[in-house]
């Protein structure tokens, strides 16, 4: 995706979006409101006149107070309803983007960097409506009703302050801009360095503990700690620097409107309050137009993580990544008949300049156990991903005689099922674990198929459905996780099912069990669901009814 396309996305439409923009300016415009009839009250009641000349400024005063409060409170409400739904959507469309390509042709983003890039980074476009467009918005209106409105009282103050605010917001921009353009536009990426460090270092603790690598990877968390936080500093000095510069114009401005002020007490419809106006609402109207800095920054900020999106979100899909057809042939496959045929299957991993596998010829019939060994590297799993259509092909694959690319995307995914080497477990209970496969599974059933698996008087020690796995599974050993994912799998009722190293977080000497187990649980009734078993330990002969070498 492109940059503008997702600040696009990110900025709510405007009849979502005008409330709190009218909401925000009455606000503002209520704030100078306020100072200016104070100004006026104090002034003018030190001339001790009847109290009746007092009311209306009282009145004035209460109700610019009131409305303040509570056209801000309500500005609150409506504009973060609008960035919040947008965002909502924003999140969802980036996701419809993603699920295409996932998981393969993400495999050049780091997972913690994705994580930020799918949290923080999505979050930060949230201050394109809240912190850069509706603050600019408000503020030129504000600063053009002011200037207009002490050009009437007094034409030279009108000026003055007309002066100041330019010069506050060119001045106070380019300073912000000199000191921490670059540090803005750096912080998305560094928190995505950094989380993913910190993902890197908590997710393999136990590894690092045994080879006592522990303190050179928290140096290295240190490390990028350090840069975003420079970054960070740097940002806010940034901010500072702008503020100050504010804080003089507005001073500035005041003095300028009192030095051609008081020349022009007693003139006609100019006296003592009056002067307290036009010193006192340069003050105010700065207060609101310091958002112009900060607006600027925060653009930068956005822009950054917009980009960042963007790159995870490619515009085109990678050659080697299969793209669903906007009409397919066929929409389903009878689960009875569900054959593969590969003849000359050839496939790559993006971004890699050779083929992973080359010239594969398989035929996969309902009931077969079927063995595909080979050296590290030889495109085992490259055949797996081949099969479920993560990756894209060339030669001839199909499945139940159909072409499987006149096939859609999710119907060869729920005829043929993958359990990975490494099979993610959530940081849930086991039954949340097995019902996203089938939702509406109830307890009994989750519990006949840990049975089928073998793992349903484990479960029960463990204080049954409810017991956590752990985060990615650390509470359960290998071979409880593969047994919890072919448990998965059966309830999905895949007719086809893919075991990639089943046996490869498992001790040597219960790997053929393991095996047995897995292979006898896989069996339907019927006997016509087929196995592929991806393995490069030797599997006894009479688990398989055919073999596969690659390499």
């Amino acid at each position: 995706m492109r940059t503008t396309e997702i600040l696009r996305l990110a900025q709510p439409r405007a009849r979502r979006f005008a409330p709190g923009v009218l909401l925000g300016l009455l606000s503002a415009l209520c704030a100078v409101g306020l100072l200016a009839t104070s100004a006026y009250l104090i002034t003018r009641a030190a001339e001790m006149p009847p109290i009746l000349y007092l009311n209306m400024a009282i009145v004035g005063v209460r109700a610019f107070a009131l409305g303040r409060a509570g056209f801000r409170y309500a500005e609150r409400l409506a504009s973060h309803d609008a960035a919040f739904r947008t965002l909502a959507t924003l999140r969802v469309g980036i996701y419809e983007r993603l699920v295409p390509i996932a998981p393969d042709g993400l495999a050049g983003t780091r997972r913690g960097d994705l994580l930020t890039r799918l949290t923080a980074d999505v979050d930060e476009l949230q201050n394109l409506p809240l912190r850069v467009v509706q603050p600019l918005v408000i503020s030129g209106a504000v600063a053009a009703t002011s200037v207009v409105t002490v050009w009437i009282l007094l034409p030279q103050a009108g000026i003055a302050l007309l002066v100041a605010l330019v010069l506050a917001a060119l001045v106070g921009t380019a300073a912000n801009s000199l000191i921490a353009a670059r540090s803005e536009q750096s912080i998305a990426p560094l928190r995505g360095a950094f989380a993913d460090e910190v993902l890197d270092t908590v997710v393999n603790l136990d590894v690092l503990t045994a080879f006592d690598a522990t303190d050179a990877r928290l140096a290295a968390v240190e490390r990028a700690d350090a840069r975003l936080t420079r970054a960070v500093l740097s940002s806010a000095a940034g901010t500072g620097v702008a503020t100050g510069i504010l804080s003089l114009l507005a001073g500035a401005a005041s003095i300028a409107a009192l030095l051609a002020g008081i020349p022009s007490l007693g003139t006609p419809g100019f006296d003592g309050p009056v002067l307290a106006i036009i010193a006192l609402v340069p003050i105010a109207v700065f207060e609101v137009i310091s958002s112009v800095p900060l607006a600027l920054s925060a653009l930068r900020q956005v822009r950054s993580s917009a980009q960042r999106i963007g790159s995870a979100v490619p515009d085109v899909v990678p050659p080697e990544i299969p793209v669903e057809r906007a009409a397919v042939a066929h929409t389903a496959i009878d689960p009875s008949n569900a054959v593969i045929e590969l003849r000359g299957v050839s496939a790559s991993w993006p971004q890699e300049s050779s083929p992973a596998i080359r010239g594969i010829d398989l035929t996969v019939s309902p009931g077969d156990r079927i063995l595909v060994t080979g050296a590290s590297g030889s495109g085992k799993t490259t055949l797996a991903h081949v099969l479920v259509r993560f990756l894209e092909f060339e030669g001839s694959y199909s499945l139940g005689g159909v072409d499987v690319r006149d096939l859609p995307l999710a119907e060869v995914r729920r005829t043929i099922g993958l359990s990975e080497q490494l099979p993610y477990l959530f940081d849930e209970s086991i039954r949340q674990n097995l019902l996203f496969a089938k939702d509406d599974a109830s307890d009994a059933q989750l519990i006949a198929v840990l049975d089928r698996v073998g793992l349903s008087e484990w479960v029960r020690q463990r204080g049954g459905l409810d017991a956590r796995v752990g985060e990615r599974g650390s509470l359960v050993s290998g071979g409880q996780a593969q047994r919890i994912a072919l448990a998965r799998a059966l309830l999905a009722d895949f007719p086809v099912l893919v075991l990639d190293e089943p046996t490869a977080n498992v001790d040597p000497g219960r790997a053929d069990a393991l095996l047995r187990d897995l292979l006898s649980a896989s069996a339907d009734p019927a006997g016509r669901r087929a196995v592929v078993i991806i393995s490069h330990l030797p599997v006894p002969a009479d688990l398989i009814t055919g073999r596969l070498r690659l390499g």
